[in-house]
């Protein structure tokens, strides 16, 4: 057997020598509690100050246990796409990131247990997030500007997937873990999965490892790969043969890593390595340009992504004046390979450091509070003749206090953070100077409990996001987007500022919760359509104008029976963001678009009202849950909206539906472990869908239907 191919199977032999045994076992019923039962009782792990998702000041979801479980998938924003308000980017089976409440790209950081992730996902709508959701032990979505927590690439919200790669505390027992096997019929999938964590004999040593590997093929879909607007605009018909399966969308995946950690009496001191490494298709035709006159027909689009990544973590508490302190750094080095068939095409490689620092001190003039500094560094290098982005290295560092106090039944949260922002470019290729930042974030929020069930919230936000080096420097066909995108090197900060009414009702069997916001950008950054055809497709410049988003969120629980048929809970959520540009009449814009000896030079009249494109559309959606002893089940469907709030050139996307379906039989031992099979169905109608937010909406919809089958252990 060639050695890739062991290395990729080693994780899932793994994960069955695990399962299996602990199966073989669950034969009595037993007391095992792997999953919450109610997820806004879990304590937050993003921020410093220690709090539940409902005892928090800011807006804040999280996905645990049984909830993780069901939700699980490939990428990182279909995990969380059902959240009120998140849905995902998607490029394919292999990239999906988080939009939240509109934003997404820079304006949504992703991070590892409070450090960013180390990728280039926000560089190119093509690269993927560098995060196995299928390993987290649970998944916090801050929404609203996490800026002063985590800096300017956190303005429109932040994700935080925790892993424990690293431990911070003794396990409960001296073995610990969990591994699961799965299947899937809509791709012919294969995942396996393992963790494991370990206390030595004296109670101070903890040891980690986890592995996961993945294979996908081909996913079916309802029709045919093009959209039939996009047909009838081209004048073609469809062609019988590509019925059915979307070419070119197969992922491969292996994750795995090794962590240990000292526990003390008073804190702990960790070290820890990871492997991320994935091989996903590119489908449809946004890489394809054809062959040059006499030269040889380019192959199907594939990238290859790599990411080793090494964490020290420590802390300490009782510290007088401070409760505690938390340190952490991390180094990842990241490469992205682009290849045309067999090919190499462009190769993108990033080498990133991140540390952070927090002391949580004592209450001072009322005030509990958390002070901390945060320091990061980017070397960033695309080589081929695709690469659109010249190299950079950033450096950002920044210092934050963040403080909370109550005053009676008003609970007071207030915050502040100032960031320093370098872009340094090269010379040789730039097509501009090196730029420098300075932004500065201001936060106040407060919760208002009028009785023990009912709590309003109000929330005010004046946060900074500088420029990115692909806002500030692209100069070049981006194949990603099938279009040519020019950089804006005159680009200043960008000022959001967000008002947000909340509340938060349970009583008996109900659950409400809602929100309301506006958020007001000035000297908002975003990608425009120029209008102009390139011989290399649409030109598109990064400029910048007033916007606003408006939006609303909400979700209603209602425990309807519990009785001997069993416990059944209703669920329904909605959200809706609208996003528009606020001037008036048209601005001048000049450019110019390199050619192989020259550059064309263009002078284009931009509107600075309308809408923004790519914008996630409105939502609907409910679901259905029954338990009853070791089974449980569920039943749902969200509606998306047809979205014909486009912007200059952009196409309306239909609405659709989409209906799933959970049922799992889960078994406690007398030794304290538990197993359960599961059986999950999604997209039941079978229903073509496009998503509004991708670049491919035309010619990659979603999976069609789909049934995973499998069985997780836990012990």
């Amino acid at each position: 057997m060639p050695k890739r191919a062991l290395f990729r199977r080693l994780p899932l032999s793994l994960a069955l020598a695990a399962a299996l045994p602990l199966a073989a076992h669950a034969d009595d019923q037993g007391s095992h509690e792997h999953q919450p039962k109610d997820l806004a009782g879990v304590e937050v792990q993003a921020t410093p100050l220690v709090g539940t998702a409902e005892d928090l000041v800011r807006p804040v979801d999280i996905l645990a246990g049984q909830r993780l479980d069901e939700a699980k998938a490939n990428s990182l924003g279909e995990t969380v796409g059902k959240l009120p308000g998140v849905q995902s980017s998607f490029f394919g089976a292999g990239v999906g990131r988080p939009i939240v409440r509109g934003f997404d790209g820079a304006r949504v950081q992703v991070l590892s247990d409070g450090l960013g992730s180390g990728d280039v996902s926000t560089v190119s709508v093509d690269h993927a997030v560098s995060i196995e959701p299928f390993l987290a032990n649970q998944i916090e979505v801050l929404k609203g500007p996490a800026t002063l927590l985590y800096g300017s690439g956190a303005i429109g919200g932040a994700v935080n997937v925790v892993d424990g790669r690293i431990p911070e505390a003794v396990t409960d027992e001296p073995l610990e873990g969990r591994a699961e096997l799965r299947g899937n019929t809509v791709n012919d999938e294969t995942t396996g999965m393992f963790r494991l964590d370990a206390t030595s004999a004296s109670g101070h040593t903890v040891f980690h490892i986890d592995g996961l590997h993945r294979e996908t093929g081909d996913y079916d879909i309802p029709g045919y790969p093009e959209s039939a607007q996009r047909m009838a605009e081209e004048g073609e018909t469809p062609d019988p043969a590509t019925k059915g399966t979307l070419p070119n969308s197969f992922v491969r995946t292996d994750s795995g890593a090794l962590g240990v950690s000292w526990i003390g009496e008073r804190g702990f001191l960790g070290v820890g390595a990871s492997l991320f490494d994935t091989r996903y298709g590119v489908p449809g035709d946004a890489h394809e340009h054809g062959a040059e006159p006499g030269g040889e027909e380019e192959g199907p689009v594939s990238i290859a992504m790599t990411q080793h990544r090494y964490e020290m973590r420590g802390g300490l508490d009782d510290l007088g004046v401070f409760k505690s302190l938390r340190a952490k750094v991390a180094r990842t080095e990241y490469t992205h390979t682009e290849y045309e068939g067999e090919q190499t095409g462009t190769v993108f490689d990033n080498t990133s450091t991140e540390a952070r620092v927090e002391l949580v001190h004592q209450p001072l003039l009322g005030w509990d509070g958390a002070v901390g500094v945060q320091w990061g560094q980017r070397d960033f290098e695309a080589i081929g003749e695709e690469a659109f982005v010249p190299p950079s290295k950033g450096n950002d560092a920044g210092v934050f206090w963040l403080g909370q106090r109550s005053f009676g039944a008003v609970k007071t949260e207030v915050g502040a953070r100032f960031d320093r922002n370098e872009v340094d470019v090269d010379d040789a290729v730039a097509i501009g100077p090196d730029r420098d930042f300075h932004t500065t974030s201001l936060s106040a929020a407060l919760k208002r409990d009028i009785n023990d069930a009912f709590h309003l919230s109000f929330g005010l936000d004046r946060a900074q996001r500088a420029p990115t080096a692909e806002e500030l420097y692209s100069n070049g066909l981006h194949v990603a987007t099938a279009s040519v995108e020019l950089g804006s090197p005159e680009l200043d900060v960008e000022t959001a500022n967000r008002a947000e009414v909340g509340l938060h009702w349970h009583g008996g069997p109900f659950k409400l919760s809602a929100s309301l916001y506006h958020v007001r950008y000035d000297d908002f950054i975003y990608l425009a359509d120029t209008g102009i055809e390139d011989q290399d497709g649409p030109v598109r410049v990064w400029t910048q104008d007033d916007a606003r988003f408006n939006g609303a969120e909400a979700e209603f629980g209602w425990n309807f029976a519990d009785n001997a048929s069993g416990s059944w809970d209703l669920r329904v959520f909605g959200d809706i963001v609208r996003a528009e540009l606020t001037g008036t009449g048209t601005r001048e814009v000049s450019f110019s678009v390199p050619q192989d000896d020259h550059s064309d030079a263009y002078t284009v009249d931009l509107a600075r009202g309308g809408n923004l494109p790519r914008i996630a559309p409105k939502r609907l959606g409910g679901e259905v849950r029954w338990e009853q002893g070791a089974w449980r089940a569920s039943l749902g469907a969200v509606r998306y909206a047809r979205q014909d709030d486009v912007a200059a050139f952009e196409n309306e996307t239909p609405g659709y539906t989409l209906v799933d379906a959970h049922v799992a039989w889960h078994a406690d031992t007398a030794k304290g472990n538990a197993w359960e099979l599961f059986v999950d169905g999604s997209n039941l109608l079978d229903e073509e869908a496009r998503v509004h937010t991708s670049f491919l909406k035309d010619v990659a919809p979603l999976p069609g239907r789909g049934v995973a089958f499998g069985v997780r252990a836990f012990f």
